[in-house]
């Protein structure tokens, strides 16, 4: 399947986890895509592995959650390729405290990222993507769907996206942007790399909401995330859908 060619793609989160695998997803399907991080590194691996496949990549830095950097990471997307088809929004972080001890500034960090940069790169976009009839794919969580224990800023921050992607859907449905979000649970995303454990936290709560299949790679997410933002969805938005081998069933 080709489903993008001619079509510029900008991926967020794009150095790791969900993030590279959509992005080396949509450029195996002709995409040109523009790969957002944070990391440096990771993006360049990223854009490597694109490269060696015979994929079109570029790549920037940028905190999603600082306002100048996405304003001017949008703008240099359409000046180097011209115009944008779809937003992947993957980037994210995930921290576990527990509720009664967490710190506002803690809270604040995860809602600055995972939320308000969602906001901001679909606000940016949002007039390229009228111009192209393109879509939004937006990162939510089953953490958006159900208790997550020791999670209270992480599922504030995942309820938040997917309340405002519905908004999104509705009022730009007539403009011909689409805006939808995946719910990852249970996936091998690198998400929970280096995390620190609160000291109450309860690890039989989490056995609890763990998939029926076991665990899976992010590679998982890639076809999903692909097909939402490609016009075989075309008559699909403000829908979440959920990628959890049955956890929340």
């Amino acid at each position: 399947m080709q489903r993008f060619s001619n079509r510029v793609v900008m991926v967020t989160g794009a150095g790791s986890g969900i993030g590279r695998a959509a992005a080396v997803r949509i450029a195996a399907e002709g995409g040109s895509v523009y790969c957002v991080d944070i990391s440096q590194p990771g993006l360049d691996e990223t854009v490597a592995s694109i490269e060696a496949a015979g994929g079109e990549a570029t790549a920037r830095c940028c905190d999603v959650a600082d306002e100048t950097q996405v304003k001017e990471t949008v703008a240099a997307c359409v000046a180097h390729y011209g115009s944008l088809y779809a937003l992947v929004n993957m980037a994210g972080i995930l921290r576990f405290d527990d509720t009664d001890a967490i710190a506002v500034e803690a809270f604040q960090r995860v809602i600055a990222v995972n939320l308000t940069g969602t906001l901001l790169l679909c606000r940016e976009v949002l007039p390229h993507l009228m111009e192209t009839k393109g879509s939004i794919v937006n990162a939510a969580s089953t953490a958006a769907l159900t208790g997550l224990p020791c999670g209270a800023a992480y599922s504030a921050s995942k309820g938040g996206v997917l309340a405002m992607t519905r908004s999104i859907a509705v009022e730009f449905a007539k403009r011909g942007v689409r805006a939808n979000c995946v719910c990852p649970g249970d996936i091998n995303s690198g998400m929970t790399t280096g995390i620190e454990w609160p000291a109450n936290m309860d690890f039989e709560l989490i056995a609890r909401i763990t998939s029926l299949s076991g665990a899976k790679d992010a590679e998982v997410m890639a076809g999903v995330i692909a097909m939402l933002a490609s016009e075989d969805a075309v008559h699909i938005t403000g829908e979440d859908i959920r990628v959890d081998g049955g956890m929340l069933s």
